[in-house]
């Protein structure tokens, strides 16, 4: 697929989600967004709660008395790890789960863009949806094994957060770009693709995303408003392709 320089522009691409993120509220959507939005929030609630009583056992179970007020040092580490290990384990999983509202939510978005009171879309089966959900999350567990590894390495655990940044970024921008190319049929190798022909800007959205993503509260609405805001941006690189 041939995309317009436009379409890669970066500043361009952010847009969009801010786009997104303020349809949230719009009256055709917000049915649509609730679901998401209460899995989101308790998938990140029983996570921080689990992960808090945790830790919790850790410091009293290994810190003598003597030594207590490690404990300011170590929380702020935990809440700090947390939101780093939320970004590809809860918000993956929580993916995962709200895969099919997700794509409803894309087709209502796209509706909404058209100027359509309903827009018709041949929903996938659950099965083929789930399938492409792990697929997708296989796809980055694989490859973020290495940049992982390289934290352990001395040297190169300099470019190891930057790497990682990066990657964070690729995958959002699949995993959001996702929802609306499943809806007109275009499947995770012709995704990547349309990914690599757009890297900027596809990147940069990932990029906004994933810091959302990182952000305590803010990050409950991040993933609902980027899948408008991918839905957005899907239609415009659609309509200069036609265009062009």
């Amino acid at each position: 697929m041939i995309v317009s320089k436009k379409a890669n522009n970066p500043l361009i691409a952010v847009g969009y989600f801010f786009k997104g993120l303020g349809l949230l509220a719009h009256p055709t959507l917000r049915p649509f967004v609730l679901m998401p939005l209460l899995i989101n929030f308790l998938i990140y609630a029983v996570a921080l709660v689990l992960g808090y009583y945790t830790i919790n056992g850790l410091i009293h179970q290994f810190i003598p008395d003597w030594l207590n007020w490690l404990g300011w040092v170590l929380w702020p580490l935990f809440f700090i790890c947390f939101f780093i290990a939320g970004f590809f384990t809860f918000t993956v999983l929580a993916n995962i789960i709200a895969a099919p509202f997700y794509g409803k939510l894309a087709a209502k978005a796209l509706a909404l863009a058209n100027g359509a009171d309903a827009v018709v879309v041949e929903e996938l089966p659950l099965a083929k949806i789930m399938s492409a959900e792990f697929t997708r999350a296989l796809y980055l567990v694989i490859r973020s094994v290495p940049l992982l590894i390289l934290f352990l390495i001395p040297g190169l655990n300099i470019v190891a957060p930057f790497l990682w940044a990066l990657f964070g970024a690729w995958g959002m921008a699949l995993e959001y770009l996702a929802y609306p190319l499943e809806n007109a049929g275009i499947l995770f190798p012709e995704q990547k693709q349309l990914a690599k022909n757009i890297r900027l800007g596809a990147l940069s959205f990932g990029g906004v995303t994933m810091l959302g993503l990182t952000l305590p509260i803010l990050n409950i609405v991040v993933a609902p408003a980027a899948v408008i805001g991918a839905t957005l941006y899907i239609k415009a690189i659609r309509e200069n392709q036609d265009a062009g």
